[in-house]
C-alpha cells in the first residue's frame, strides 16, 4: 500500500482560499488514482474529487465544482486540493485516499484502500 501524508488545513473566512497536499511513499505513486474526501462532525465521510492515476480526468461532487481543483505531480508524488471561494459548510477533516479496489472514477470510500490521517479545514462566516 501506499502511505499518505495531507497538510495545508487551517482556519479561513468565508471566501477565501486554502491548498491542500498530500505526499505519498511506499509504492508506485503513478499506479492509483487518487481521491479527497471530507467528513464533518457528525456526518459521514464524503467524496469531494477524485483524478485518473497520470492526470487524464478529475471529478468532482457537486457541491464543489467549479471551486475546488485537484492535481497531481507524479515526479513529486502528490496531489492537491485547491479550494477557493470556501463556505462554512466546507468545514471537515479532509483526507486524501489512493483508489486499491472497484473501477477508475469511483467516488466509494470502500474502494479507497490507503488513508491519509486527515487535515482540518474550519471556514468561519
Amino acid at each position: 500500500q501506499v502511505q499518505l501524508v495531507e497538510s495545508g488545513g487551517g482556519l479561513v473566512q468565508a471566501g477565501g482560499s486554502l491548498r491542500l497536499s498530500c505526499a505519498a511513499s511506499g509504492r508506485t505513486f503513478s499506479n492509483y488514482a487518487m481521491g479527497w474526501f471530507r467528513q464533518a462532525p457528525g456526518k459521514e465521510r464524503e467524496f469531494v474529487a477524485t483524478i485518473h492515476r497520470y492526470g487524464y480526468w478529475t471529478y468532482y461532487a457537486d457541491s464543489v465544482k467549479g471551486r475546488f481543483t485537484i492535481a497531481r505531480n507524479n515526479a513529486k508524488n502528490t496531489v492537491s486540493l485547491q479550494m477557493n471561494s470556501l463556505k462554512p459548510e466546507d468545514t471537515a477533516v479532509y483526507y486524501c485516499a489512493a483508489l486499491t479496489g472497484g473501477s477508475y472514477g469511483s467516488t466509494s470510500s470502500a474502494d479507497f484502500g490507503s488513508w491519509g490521517q486527515g487535515t482540518q479545514v474550519t471556514v468561519s462566516s
